[in-house]
């Protein structure tokens, strides 16, 4: 992966189809506000995209990239990329399959099935939903994108960096929520060494901690309030090999700080986001991450499809 594959699928999500993605504005607030030394943290509200999302960035270009069969496409998500691909898919009037595992929310399926897609509950996690939405797209032919380890879909993830630097210019630290690593290993390749990205993940999800006390990829047990959207069993084979060379700093954060943070977003600022993307304001809250006097640090509010009650 590199910046001219972000160049690449920037141009392409551009041509004819700026109807479809938003440039998501930035939000800047003094590093007080959060009880830091910075002087000021950004607040990439990257939550009011298309589908509620940064997934729509990576599915989109990974649609326009290739030729869509018969069968039209298939994905397995936790909900965000499935949400993302169906938005894509009907925009471009193509028929669309998803497979999500029983964690998903109730309020994630109805979404997908008012985009028109067809719904498949399979599996109790991610990793089984994917299995069985292997089976079945060998059956289909239909045009697979994964929720986050396929090129195309992390060079689109990668534009969000680099519309952050046309916005904004260039951050001190960026902090990232990680999953499977599609968002992570896009915003690393962008920035590499020219600003330093953090990894953020919940301790009951932990596949980029787990890979490497392992030196390697591995599967883990994951649970607990982000696991609709940050539950891959596994870090992508593209994020694992992009942050062993761009990202040093990898950091575990608790459920309760998460939703305390998520809900601070809410009763402060009136953002109403996933816990999947309150980890960067949960890690300033807590000391986690601790940015230098004067740092300008960037947060990725990624998304926002969940169900408003859990805010209360």
């Amino acid at each position: 992966m590199n910046k001219s594959e972000i160049d690449s699928a920037f141009a392409r999500l551009d041509k004819g189809r700026s109807h479809f993605l938003r440039q998501t504005p930035i939000l800047r607030l003094p590093g007080a506000a959060f009880q830091v030394a910075a002087a000021e943290v950004w607040l990439k509200l990257e939550h009011l995209q298309v589908s509620g999302s940064f997934k729509a960035r990576g599915m989109l270009n990974r649609l326009l990239a290739n030729p869509i069969p018969a069968g039209g496409v298939i994905v397995a998500s936790g909900g965000n990329a499935g949400i993302a691909t169906a938005a894509a898919a009907q925009a471009l009037g193509v028929p669309c399959e998803v497979f999500v595992p029983a964690v998903c929310s109730e309020a994630k399926r109805a979404r997908l099935r008012t985009l028109g897609a067809r719904v498949v509950v399979a599996g109790a996690s991610y990793g089984e939903a994917l299995e069985a939405c292997l089976v079945r797209q060998r059956d289909t032919d239909a045009l697979l994108t994964h929720a986050y380890d396929q090129p195309e879909v992390v060079a689109g993830a990668g534009t969000l960096a680099r519309e952050i630097e046309h916005q904004a210019g260039l951050p001190d630290s960026v902090l990232v929520s990680v999953g499977g690593g599609g968002l992570i290993a896009g915003i690393a390749t962008w920035f590499a060494q020219r600003a330093r990205v953090v990894a953020l993940e919940p301790e009951l999800a932990p596949t980029l901690h787990q890979a490497r006390a392992a030196d390697q990829p591995v599967d883990v047990v994951v649970s607990g309030v982000a696991a609709d959207s940050l539950g891959a069993r596994r870090i992508g084979a593209i994020a694992w090999e992009v942050t062993q060379r761009h990202v040093k700093d990898a950091l575990l954060l608790p459920d309760d700080a998460i939703r305390a943070a998520q809900r601070w977003l809410w009763s402060e600022l009136r953002l109403a986001v996933e816990p999947a993307a309150a980890l960067g304001v949960a890690a300033l809250q807590t000391g986690a991450w601790v940015p230098r006097a004067g740092e300008k640090v960037c947060l990725i509010l990624c998304g926002a499809n969940m169900d408003p009650a859990s805010l209360g």
